[in-house]
């Protein structure tokens, strides 16, 4: 087995050379993770859906650039979500609008398998899938100025004061969000750590393209697009907060 370290560094190299040929400013490398990969190992059942379901769901960083209608086969409102854990949620908002096109990003291979093989239970036509880092993906993948919206639901809060600066949400990511994001598309956030909350809030209202779609400052309610998980259900009963966020790109 390849050194993780190894990879990553071929895996940069590939962006740099990828935006170089387009033309683009390299992005810098990057030195701070916003998460840690857990569980990147997969059972036999978990290698199995993979490897069925991948030639149709599945999503390669290394093939670069990508147009939405030709991934999806239509022309749609195309949804964005980093992070989708083990893809219940996600694979239910693509069931309940079959009219809109999903994107998840996740780099935990079991989360990947797992969501894959519950769109294919589905049936579902309207979701792909990458197991790579959404930084890159959003540099050298994603098409500029096209999705409609774009999801981080309760991303690594990264509790530890001298942790912080590993949160994904940061001034920057904001501005690579608004990259992927058509006039008119939403940045959607939420999370169950109310200081992560409050640094969502601080970072955002700085942001000069975004506008706050609850109003300056404050949180929005939970959509009725935005699935209930069974951890957030079992917050609620023992009175755990959750607060969500939406801003409108400009």
């Amino acid at each position: 087995m390849q050194d993780p370290k190894t990879d990553n560094q071929e895996l940069e190299s590939q962006v740099q050379d990828s935006q170089a040929q387009e033309g683009q400013a390299p992005i810098k490398k990057r030195t701070i993770r916003s998460f840690v990969v857990r569980g990147g190992r997969m059972t036999e059942g978990q290698q199995k859906n993979y490897d069925a379901n991948w030639a149709f769901y599945g999503l390669e960083l290394a093939h670069g650039r990508i147009d939405y209608p030709a991934v999806f086969g239509r022309e749609s409102e195309v949804v964005i979500e980093v992070g989708f854990g083990m893809g219940a949620s996600l694979v239910e908002m693509a069931k309940n609008a079959p009219e809109k096109d999903f994107i998840g990003i996740e780099v935990h291979p079991p989360g990947v398998a797992k969501l894959m093989m519950l769109a294919q239970e589905e049936g579902l036509k309207n979701i792909r899938v990458y197991c790579d880092d959404a930084i890159e993906v959003m540099a050298s993948c994603l098409p500029e100025q096209a999705a409609s919206a774009f999801q981080l639901f309760f991303p690594d809060p990264w509790h530890k004061k001298k942790h912080n600066k590993r949160r994904i949400v940061q001034p920057l990511f904001a501005q690579q969000v608004a990259n992927v994001l058509k006039e008119g598309g939403y940045f959607h956030m939420a999370t169950d750590w109310e200081p992560y909350a409050e640094h969502m809030l601080e970072v955002m209202e700085a942001q000069e393209n975004y506008t706050n779609a609850a109003g300056k400052g404050s949180y929005h309610p939970r959509p009725a697009w935005r699935p209930l998980t069974k951890f957030e259900q079992r917050g609620e009963r023992l009175g755990h907060g959750v607060w969500d966020l939406i801003y409108n790109k400009q």
